[in-house]
C-alpha cells in the first residue's frame, strides 16, 4: 500500500531548509522510494539536497518552481526561497531515476537517460509510467528519445521555471543539479497511476493553417499572414503593442492551440515573444511559441478568463479522481507558471480548489515552464499553459 506525506520549508538557512523539508516529508514513512522536490532559485540548492540526505537517502527528482508552490497548508513563497518535498513510501513500488546534461543530440541524450533509468531500477523492463522534467528547450526530442528505448509509456511533469524567465531555472536529480538537461522517474508498480492533461480553455472561430514555421518552434505565418499580424488580428490588438515580452502576458489568457489527431486532447501552445525580424521596407512579425509547431497544420485561437483558470485546477483534480480507480494516496501536480501569473493574486483561490479535490491526500504543486502528458488515445506530448495533474492510488 502507498503512503506518501508533504513537507516544506521558508528557512533562510538553506541546509537547515532541506532538513525540515525532509523531516516533516518522511514523518512516518519508513520505506522511502522516491522523494519530489521543488524549491526556489533562491535557494543554495545544494545545500537544500545535503539537509534533506541527512533525513532521507531515497532518490530525489525535481526542479525549480516560479515563485512558489502549493500544499495542503496554502501556497508557499518567501524572498529567503522556499523547498516542498512529497515522499513516496510503497515497499512494492521499484523506481529507477536518472538525468542526464544537455548535448548536441538531444534524442540520443534521452535514449542514454532512459537507458540508465532501466538499470538504476535493476531490470530490464519498461516501467509502467514515468515522470520527466527537462530545462524548456528541447523537451519534445528528449521525450522522442526516451520512447525510442520504452515505448509509448504513459508520461506526466513539467519543465524546470524560475521567477523572470530569465534561464535561471533548475533540475534536480539525487544531489546533482543540472541548468540544462533533463531527468527521469521511471514506475515499476502494479498500483494505479493517472493523469489529468489538460489547458481548459474554450475554442474560438478563429482558426487558421500554418504555413510559415522556422527552427520548430517560430511561427511565422498562419494564412499566409505574419504570425504576429494574425494573431493581433484575432485577439483585437495591434502588433506593436505584443512586440517582445508583452506577448507573453498578453496571450496568457488568449492563447493558441492545436488538436492530437483524434480530436481527444488540444495542447496549448504559449505564444512568448513577439519578433520583429524585418527591415525598415520589410515586416516579419512572427512569434516565438513554447512548443514545436509543423506547417500544414490548423491551429486555434483559445481563451479563458482569470476565474476560468482558477476554476480548470478543480475541475482537473475531479476528471483525474474520475480516471483513477483506487483511492488516491498521493498526488503531483504540475501547473503552468504562465497560468499562475494570469491568476495573480487569486492565487490562493487555487489552494482553495485543489484542497477542497483532494480531500485530505497529500499533495504538491509546483509551478513549471512546460506540461507533459498524455490523453485517452492520443500521444504523449509536451504543451504550455497547461495542467499536468498525476494521481497515486493506494493499490
Amino acid at each position: 500500500m502507498l503512503k506518501s506525506k508533504v513537507g516544506y520549508s521558508i528557512n533562510p538557512d538553506s541546509f537547515e531548509m532541506g532538513i525540515e523539508t525532509a523531516s516533516k516529508a518522511t514523518k512516518d514513512l519508513s520505506n522511502i522510494q522516491l522523494n519530489f522536490l521543488y524549491t526556489s532559485t533562491k535557494c543554495d540548492l545544494k545545500n537544500v539536497v545535503k539537509g534533506i540526505q541527512t533525513i532521507s537517502k531515497a532518490p530525489i527528482i525535481g526542479c525549480t518552481s516560479s515563485e512558489g508552490i502549493i500544499v495542503p497548508d496554502g501556497y508557499i513563497t518567501s524572498n529567503d526561497g522556499y523547498a516542498g518535498m512529497l515522499s513516496l513510501n510503497d515497499p512494492n513500488m521499484i523506481i529507477g531515476v536518472a538525468c542526464h546534461e544537455a548535448g548536441r543530440d538531444a534524442r540520443t541524450i534521452g535514449r542514454k537517460v532512459a537507458i540508465a533509468a532501466v538499470e538504476n531500477a535493476q531490470t530490464t523492463r519498461a516501467p509502467a509510467y514515468f515522470y520527466m522534467v527537462a530545462s524548456p528547450k528541447e523537451e519534445e526530442e528528449y521525450l522522442m528519445g526516451i520512447q525510442d528505448v520504452i515505448g509509448r509509456v504513459p508520461v506526466f511533469g513539467g519543465s524546470a521555471a524560475d521567477d523572470d524567465v530569465s534561464g535561471n531555472w533548475k533540475i534536480i536529480c539525487n544531489d546533482k543539479i543540472i541548468s540544462d538537461g533533463v531527468a527521469v522517474a521511471f514506475f515499476y508498480t502494479d498500483n494505479e497511476i493517472a493523469t489529468s492533461f489538460t489547458g481548459q480553455y474554450k475554442e474560438t472561430n478563429n482558426i487558421g493553417l500554418i504555413t510559415g514555421v522556422k527552427d520548430s518552434r517560430t511561427l511565422v505565418s498562419i494564412d499566409g499572414i505574419s504570425a504576429l499580424k494574425k494573431y493581433a488580428h484575432w485577439i483585437g490588438a495591434s502588433p506593436n503593442d505584443l512586440k517582445g515580452k508583452n506577448l507573453l502576458n498578453a496571450s496568457i489568457t488568449k492563447p493558441l492551440g492545436i488538436k492530437d489527431p483524434l480530436g481527444n486532447l488540444t495542447v496549448i501552445r504559449h505564444p512568448m515573444f513577439g519578433n520583429d525580424m524585418g527591415t525598415k521596407t520589410t515586416s516579419d512579425d512572427t512569434i516565438t511559441l513554447g512548443n514545436k509547431v509543423v506547417e500544414g497544420t490548423a491551429i486555434i485561437q483559445l481563451e479563458a478568463t482569470q476565474q476560468e483558470l482558477i476554476q480548470a485546477t478543480g475541475n482537473a483534480i475531479k476528471e483525474l479522481k474520475r480516471k483513477i480507480y483506487a483511492e488516491p494516496a498521493a498526488y503531483v501536480l504540475i501547473h503552468c507558471g504562465g497560468r499562475k501569473i494570469g491568476i495573480g493574486e487569486k492565487i490562493d483561490e487555487v489552494h482553495k480548489q485543489l484542497l477542497k479535490e483532494t480531500k485530505g491526500v497529500p499533495f504538491i504543486t509546483t509551478f513549471t515552464f512546460g506540461e507533459y502528458g498524455y490523453d485517452e488515445h492520443s500521444a504523449n506530448i509536451c504543451g504550455g499553459l497547461m495542467l499536468s495533474f498525476t494521481a497515486f492510488g493506494k493499490n
